[in-house]
């Protein structure tokens, strides 16, 4: 397989385990502190390499310590980094995770670690087997970087802008609940609700759209097929990364040459996987 390229955020991933969030003036213990590589583009990357793929990351740090470190850290886990932008008089991004009685997510990702049209590596792009664009990046470096891909690309999320451009040049296209119905343009309340708004996407490009539903499951529509798979018994310790082991076990498998009902089936199990740990660092082969 030539090597996959990931477009798409990498931070760093704190995750505080509390028994309560405190009120104004309050305080609490943490219970368990994890510190990782994570952000979406990372997190897809490690599962990528996770699974065997060679794969680089094109992302964008700050030219602080934290910076370095990420990037050895993903180095470290196989993933090819020459293409990470270390943007000068900048601070890396930081995504913190606090878990209680339920998920509450802090960001800081200042739109100096943000993809710019100009640090994009066209000859890299060009000669990828598969191109995952993250679409929290501008909608116009994700269309650029789109335009020059020769293999399959894949979209995760719905853009800013220029949603018909992207579309247009889309193979696989991956969205949670509420990115559907932006990408459709229709309310989704239902598997059926769902296979329609597909069908309306796929009519726009893709060769393959999955929709993550609230409350049913995953729904994947191409052209010939489509297939709904409910919600496993896996007990969900934390979302973060779930849908970005999904997108890494669907791209990996479709590249390998798998049909889309294989990729659904190993997606699903990848996500159920991630999502059963804390932090959004994939563990798809237990490494």
């Amino acid at each position: 397989m030539d090597e996959i390229v990931v477009v798409g955020q990498l931070a760093r991933d704190l995750v505080l385990v509390v028994d309560e969030v405190p009120g104004p003036g309050g305080t609490t213990p943490v219970r368990e502190r994890r510190e990782m590589l994570g952000g979406k583009g990372a997190n897809i990357a490690v599962g990528l390499a996770q699974l065997g793929a060679p794969v680089a990351l094109v992302g964008v740090v700050g030219d602080d310590d934290v910076g370095s470190r990420l990037v050895a850290r993903a180095a470290a886990d196989g993933i090819a980094t020459r293409a990470v932008v270390r943007r000068a008089d900048t601070e890396t991004g930081l995504i913190t995770s606090v878990v209680a009685d339920g998920w509450r997510y802090l960001e800081h990702l200042p739109d100096a670690v943000r993809l710019r049209e100009d640090d994009l590596p066209i000859d890299v792009i060009e000669r990828a087997s598969a191109v995952v664009l993250q679409l929290q990046q501008p909608p116009e470096v994700a269309l650029k970087a789109a335009r020059a891909a020769r293999g399959l690309v894949v979209l995760d999320g719905s853009p800013e802008r220029l949603r018909d451009e992207l579309l247009a040049c889309a193979g696989v296209v991956r969205a949670d609940h509420q990115e559907a119905e932006l990408l459709s343009g229709r309310s989704i309340k239902s598997a059926d609700d769902a296979v329609e708004a597909a069908r309306e996407v796929l009519a726009k490009g893709p060769d393959l759209v999955a929709f993550a539903v609230d409350d049913v499951g995953n729904v994947f529509v191409w052209e010939s097929g489509q297939l709904v798979l409910p919600l496993g018994d896996v007990e969900v310790v934390d979302t973060t990364g779930g849908g970005d082991a999904f997108v890494a076990a669907l791209t990996f498998t479709l590249a390998s040459g798998g049909s889309p009902e294989e990729a659904a089936r190993r997606a699903v199990e990848a996500s159920g996987d991630t999502v059963s740990h804390l932090g959004g660092r994939p563990t798809l082969t237990g490494r």
